[in-house]
């Protein structure tokens, strides 16, 4: 089998702890050796409405060293590693260079604070997120370490591109990943059925079970295919399949398996819709206090 095309991490920074906490988790993951890691800082002024061509100019300066303790935390892991300095706005920017180096994930912070903050604000990851060709990682704050990822996996396309990007990565002995398929069960006298007669509902119930057991057993059958690709590659996998609301229930299993990133797939969309996360992926990106992995 041929080995798969090195992987390209694009980190986007603006000097922010936001942006400090995105480079951390990044240099914390466990990328495999072939993995090439570069940063990129937005300079382009013309959202802030300066009036002085001066002050712009400082306020370029002063961004591009903001980012210099940046640059060397990634240096310390990839020696190599070059930071592209862009005279665009945020999105264009990073969606640019994430096109030109063909990265596969793009790394950024969530609300950044400081003299910077418009940088990298809530608003400019989530439309990175949106519109992103590639996988993107999110960060408000860096965990310790990285080595502990939940999957809200529902065996769609974008669910299985985050298993075959986790086979990409490289488990160490404390490792480890847990696959959380969240089913909403039907309710077999919700809405107008509740007031139909007894015959009717006693055969609409036990139709209704049959399919509750069949989408169960299928879940099950999935979950078990996607962890055994894990654990044949070295990953501690782990599986639990839960009933309910997904957004609620997947961040309550993040929390109790103690997870270090929460990784889910985008919403498959085409067209007008590609601005479109998902509603479990924007829920996630708004409540979720560690890491996010989206991917699609």
């Amino acid at each position: 089998m041929p080995s798969p095309k090195r992987l390209q991490v694009l980190v986007a920074m603006d000097g922010s702890p936001a942006s400090k906490a995105a480079v951390d988790t990044v240099v914390r993951f466990p990328w495999s050796d072939s993995t090439r890691v570069g940063g990129v800082v937005a300079v382009g002024t013309a959202h802030f409405r300066l009036q002085s061509k001066s002050l712009d100019e400082v306020l370029k300066s002063s961004l591009e060293q903001a980012t210099g303790s940046a640059h060397d935390v990634l240096t310390s892991r990839w020696p190599g590693a070059e930071v592209a300095v862009i005279d665009e706005a945020p999105i264009e920017a990073i969606l640019g260079e994430a096109r030109r180096v063909h990265a596969g994930v793009i790394a950024l912070g969530w609300r950044g604070h400081g003299t910077f903050r418009r940088l990298l604000a809530g608003s400019v990851s989530r439309a990175v997120a949106a519109r992103a060709n590639c996988a993107v990682l999110v960060a408000r704050t860096a965990p310790k370490v990285v080595n502990r990822f939940v999957i809200g996996y529902d065996d769609g396309p974008n669910s299985r591109r985050a298993v075959q990007l986790l086979s990409r990565l490289v488990p160490g002995r404390d490792s480890k990943v847990v696959l959380v398929t969240i089913i909403e069960p039907v309710n077999p006298l919700a809405g107008r059925a509740a007031r139909l007669p007894a015959a009717v509902r006693s055969t609409v119930r036990s139709r209704i079970a049959a399919v509750n057991a069949e989408r169960l057993e299928k879940a099950l059958a999935t979950l078990e295919t996607a962890a055994t690709r894990l654990r044949n590659i070295g990953w501690n996998t782990e599986t639990e399949l839960l009933s309910g609301s997904p957004l609620p229930a997947l961040l309550t299993a993040a929390r109790v398996h103690d997870g270090d990133v929460l990784i889910v797939g985008a919403r498959e969309t085409s067209g007008v819709e590609r601005a479109l996360l998902g509603s479990v992926a924007e829920g996630v990106l708004n409540n979720s206090r560690m890491p996010v992995l989206i991917v699609r």
